[in-house]
């Protein structure tokens, strides 16, 4: 197992503000009355939430005039103007750096690695400036039709414990193009010596419901869960408190990335944790 940290983010509501709704908002769409109007009533009616919500999209894209439908280009094209919370831009470097003088304590050669794991829409994402520091991008994703790249049908859903699945594929190295259609990969059993991050040596981001199992599953194998949430956004405190009332989390704290804030100093905390277990381990090998 080599010596990564792997922390891993959600991304609406999470890194940025919710990019759906947003994009529904560009393309003169009624954002209140889509999630009430539309997904909500699939809900009611026994649809899972993310299935409800890309299907939701294409119905009403359908409706729309040619020039306002929702297309590849357009998710492209929007995913670039996206707005972070504060920090998020700088974020990775500054935690990158600081990453590298804990290591030089301990005399470890440590990689810090970033993720997302999403029920957003993939496009929106891996088109938006803070792509290129992200090891890989797991999100939900369109097939689009050959002649208009419309949306046309769900290519892949990423819903509550599908989440944990690229947890596994973070633990396993099943990472990068390579990987692209073997979905089979992550049901092989690894031996304990190709195991690549090890669940202890994780930390996730994440502000909502679909995020528990990921939650979940890193406080019982000895990671680190973090719950954040928007502080202009008041009705979401309340979850984010829960998270903590039923052990879901490590910590909670307002959606700030910025240097000296709540969050990034629970991040430091982590990220320590997991560098001083990694030096105890090396010791004890060596000794």
């Amino acid at each position: 197992m080599k010596n990564i940290i792997a922390l891993v983010f959600d991304y609406d509501d999470t890194l940025a503000p919710d990019t759906i709704s947003r994009f529904l908002e560009s393309r003169q769409v009624d954002v209140t009355q889509f999630w009430r109007k539309t997904v909500d009533p699939l809900i009611a009616d026994g649809w899972d939430p993310v299935p409800a919500m890309m299907y939701s999209l294409i119905k009403v894209s359908r409706i729309l005039p040619d020039t306002q439908q929702f297309t590849k280009t357009a998710f492209l094209d929007f995913g670039k103007t996206i707005s972070f919370f504060p920090g998020v831009t700088a974020v990775f470097n500054t935690l990158r750096e600081q990453t590298a003088d804990i290591a030089k304590k301990f005399h470890s050669d440590i990689e810090l690695e970033y993720y997302i794991i999403s029920s957003g829409i993939d496009d929106l994402i891996t088109s938006s400036r803070i792509a290129k520091y992200f090891t890989d991008i797991w999100a939900n994703s369109f097939f689009y039709d050959s002649k208009h790249g419309k949306i046309t049908f769900p290519k892949r859903i990423i819903s509550f414990t599908d989440k944990t699945r690229y947890l596994f594929y973070i633990k396993k190295g099943l990472i990068g193009p390579g990987i692209i259609g073997k979905p089979f990969e992550v049901n092989r059993k690894f031996a304990p010596d190709e195991i690549r991050v090890s669940f202890q040596r994780m930390i996730f981001v994440g502000d909502g419901l679909t995020d528990v199992p990921c939650f979940a599953l890193l406080q019982k194998f000895g990671g680190t869960a973090i719950a954040v949430y928007d502080q202009n956004h008041r009705e979401n405190w309340g979850r984010a408190w829960g998270f903590t009332q039923s052990d879901r989390v490590t910590n909670i704290a307002p959606a700030d990335f910025r240097k000296n804030s709540a969050l990034h100093d629970s991040l430091i905390m982590a990220i320590e944790r997991i560098c001083t277990d990694i030096a105890l381990v090396k010791r004890t090998y060596v000794g």
